[in-house]
């Protein structure tokens, strides 16, 4: 395993809430008020590998695995994404405590979720940032995907490569040993397809009824978004007045990971973020 990865898995506080008959699984690190991060489709925790040190910094970073990806188990069959987003808003109850203020992050199809659990109004949640986040119901180019089902050796990670490459990463120069560690390790254990759930404008349809401020992050060359980013941009700040939302130039979907410095710097700026003492790596 990565040191990175290494590290962040011994340093974490791991615990479980309800899914149906099983559990979702979380990791948390650091203190303070909660944050919570939603990773990505086919996903897991990991996806914030390079945000979880810094941010932890100041607060009590909360990261689950959403249900039927990573370490969780899949939620009850016929769940929908309201359902979804009531088992995971069930959970960050449960760790953060009634009412307890708390922030959300999600990206992709955690942005999606996070809409959702934005929507529901619960007690506490103080912001919401949505990062790379589709179903606005706006034109998206097709991002063919490799099959790595069958594949095994160098021709799977040749796969895994090629699918950071045409989805996650804008830079191939950043489709270093981590990302396709991290992006293999999600692929293996996904039995979950967020997709049959998730409507073309499933976010854009609840943004409305928000009642917290929405911010949004975008990677210049999200491959979800390019190249109707400003069209995306513009639609955010519409439906939710005041939204903070901004665009990192030249980085992909996974922005926060290929443009971890400034993601990072970004969204302590939109959370009023303040230093803390680092947790340490490697």
């Amino acid at each position: 395993m990565n040191p990175l990865l290494d590290t962040l898995e011994a340093s974490s506080r791991r615990s479980e809430t309800p899914c149906g008959a099983g559990r979702v699984v979380w990791h948390e690190w650091g203190e303070g008020k909660p944050l919570v991060l939603l990773h990505g489709g086919a996903g897991s925790w990991r996806h914030w590998a390079r945000n979880i040190p810094f941010l932890s910094r100041s607060r009590r970073v909360l990261a689950p695995d959403t249900p039927g990806l990573g370490e969780s188990d899949l939620p009850p069959a016929d769940t929908d994404l309201w359902g979804l987003a009531g088992i995971l808003a069930d959970g960050i109850a449960a760790q953060t405590g009634p009412g307890a203020s708390f922030d959300l992050v999600g990206f992709s199809f955690g942005a999606v979720i996070s809409s959702h659990i934005a929507a529901r109004a619960p007690r506490g949640l103080e912001r919401v940032v949505l990062t790379g986040p589709g179903a606005l119901g706006l034109p998206r180019e097709a991002t063919p995907l490799t099959s790595v089902r069958s594949r095994v050796g160098p021709d799977r990670v040749a796969a895994h490569r090629a699918n950071l490459a045409s989805l996650m990463l804008a830079d191939p120069a950043t489709i270093d040993e981590l990302a396709v560690e991290i992006q293999a390790w999600n692929s293996d254990r996904a039995r979950y397809r967020s997709r049959n759930i998730v409507s073309d404008a499933a976010v854009r349809d609840v943004l409305p009824s928000i009642r917290v401020p929405v911010h949004a992050i975008f990677g210049e060359r999200d491959a979800v978004a390019y190249p109707h980013v400003n069209e995306r941009v513009d639609l955010i700040r519409s439906l939710c007045p005041g939204a903070d939302v901004r665009v990192i130039p030249k980085a992909g979907h996974w922005v926060s990971y290929e443009a971890a410095d400034i993601f990072n710097a970004t969204l302590a700026d939109m959370l009023g973020l303040e230093a803390g003492a680092p947790l340490k790596v490697g």
